[in-house]
């Protein structure tokens, strides 16, 4: 009896436990990093770079690094001939050896097709204490335009 007993309060509690079966740790990086997006603080767009604020950083010569998260078929279209800019797939970005080869020091302006895959890999970044992490918007084919080129259409 007295084992059916702690039996029934082990499988209570585990079950307790899975109806709140999150990371509590990840939600506190992320509870930090959310907090502080007050309506006043969103409308200033902190994680954000667009094409103009981009060539004005290129214009002043200031340190940072372009992170291209296309897949390689989009990069074979078209690519990005910056001096500091890296290529790695959305898909391969959080392995180890490829998040080692960001720098911490400088901004990371990460780029994608148009913009969406940016703020999902620039969050990811920033949650895992890539504070210098920054998406792109528009993408590929906002910075074309803003270069004054139609080399980039929307294709897929």
């Amino acid at each position: 009896m007295r084992k059916m007993v702690v039996l029934t309060i082990l499988i209570t509690l585990s079950l307790t436990g899975l109806s709140y079966g999150f990371d509590r740790e990840v939600a506190k990086r992320f509870d930090s990093m959310f907090s502080q997006m007050t309506p006043e603080m969103i409308a200033k767009r902190p994680c954000e770079v667009n094409a103009k604020q981009l060539f004005g950083m290129i214009k002043a010569k200031e340190d940072f690094l372009i992170l291209d998260i296309r897949t390689p078929q989009e990069m074979e279209i078209v690519g990005i001939a910056y001096k500091d800019s890296i290529e790695i797939p959305m898909h391969e970005l959080f392995k180890e050896e490829n998040l080692k080869k960001l720098p911490t020091d400088k901004k990371i302006i990460v780029i994608c097709h148009t913009g969406p895959r940016s703020v999902a890999a620039a969050t990811a970044l920033r949650a895992i204490g890539f504070t210098n992490a920054f998406m792109f918007r528009g993408g590929i084919v906002e910075l074309a335009t803003e270069a004054g080129r139609r080399v980039v259409g929307i294709l897929w």
